[in-house]
């Protein structure tokens, strides 16, 4: 199986060099493997899986070297698929992602099951996922749940349904900005009107997967960018301090809290509520995910289950508490945090 993985990994970086800085490996031991391979190959083929072209370029493999290496993807792929199947059906180890501002949520549910996965020395194992691979983790078997957010239209309701879905929160698209009433009026903005005013625009997530499906996968060259950023909380601070001038995409829960004196985050900006005047309207859907029809196989006491339904309890303690701004889950914890200031290391 290291061979073959070896093989795959010389076919897709050219070179032995290659393959041994991906691998973390000596460049001599990947030389060996593949001196190896190629001298059994000719053995049994009559031809070696691949042919040295000279210092500095890359390896050239043969018909039988690239045949090879089409198989060994598929051999390690359905070997890592049975791994991971039998861990999951054994309820060993739970591999749960989350994005920066869902761990939050996954900690409180953890604290119901934290016993019972002690003393039944279950392995939870959590790591990050950000936003755009929310559902591309789940899909391919990374994880076994994942804590997150994902834009919905009709292609995402498509593509929802492969998924159980547990619903948190769901929100509309408005826009906060600093711009003075003369020169954006409102209280609305129709969203053909985006690409002519100045935008702070996230680098990647949730609204930069708003953007591309409203106006393309080109949207930067065609829209006014003011600024890109790589999270909401620099975005808002951006806007607070005057240095740009512009308006910024975020839920209809962080524009509501705009100008309300116990939101620090959000002093001194005002909300403009987007109307959808053409194409798919869109909403940000916060919730846990799994894949479709998997917790069902398995028994209520499956360690998958058991945290299942402690999210399910936590997001009903949460809908029962009633929080003022800037506390506890009511505020959208994929946008901000808390309702601190966002200079603060909060998190």
């Amino acid at each position: 199986m290291d061979q073959l993985r070896t093989l795959v990994v010389v076919h897709e970086t050219g070179t032995a060099l290659g393959a041994a800085r991906a691998l973390g490996r000596e460049q001599a031991s990947v030389q060996k493997q593949l001196d190896t391979m190629n001298r059994n190959f000719s053995e049994l083929c009559g031809e070696p899986l691949v042919l040295k072209q000279g210092r500095g370029k890359d390896v050239l493999f043969t018909g039988t070297g690239t045949t090879l290496v089409e198989l060994a993807r598929g051999t390690l792929g359905d070997w890592l698929d049975g791994i991971h199947s039998s861990r999951r059906r054994l309820g060993r180890s739970l591999m749960v992602g989350t994005t920066r501002f869902t761990l939050g949520y996954l900690a409180s549910a953890r604290e119901r099951v934290a016993e019972e996965f002690r003393r039944r020395g279950i392995d939870l194992r959590v790591g990050h996922v950000r936003t755009r691979d929310v559902l591309a983790k789940l899909r391919a078997k990374e994880i076994d749940l994942v804590c997150g957010s994902v834009v919905t239209g009709s292609e995402t309701c498509r593509e929802l349904d492969a998924f159980d879905v547990m619903e948190w929160r769901r929100s509309a698209v408005s826009l906060v900005t600093n711009l003075p009433v003369d020169e954006l009026p409102g209280p609305a903005v129709e969203r053909g009107e985006l690409a002519a005013l100045p935008l702070v625009v996230s680098a990647s997530g949730v609204m930069a997967g708003v953007l591309h499906t409203w106006f393309g996968a080109g949207y930067r060259d065609t829209l006014r960018l003011a600024a890109e950023i790589d999270n909401v909380n620099y975005g808002l601070e951006l806007l607070r301090s005057g240095v740009v001038r512009g308006c910024m995409l975020v839920t209809d829960d962080v524009a509501d809290a705009a100008g309300d004196p116990q939101a620090a985050y959000a002093r001194g900006l005002r909300a403009v509520e987007l109307v959808h005047d053409t194409g798919p309207k869109l909403e940000v859907l916060l919730g846990a995910f799994t894949r479709r029809g998997e917790r069902a196989g398995y028994d209520a006491d499956h360690p998958l289950n058991l945290l299942w339904d402690a999210l399910e309890r936590e997001k009903e303690r949460w809908r029962r508490e009633r929080h003022g701004p800037g506390e506890g889950p009511d505020q959208d914890p994929f946008e901000l945090a808390t309702a601190q200031d966002p200079g603060e290391e909060t998190l």
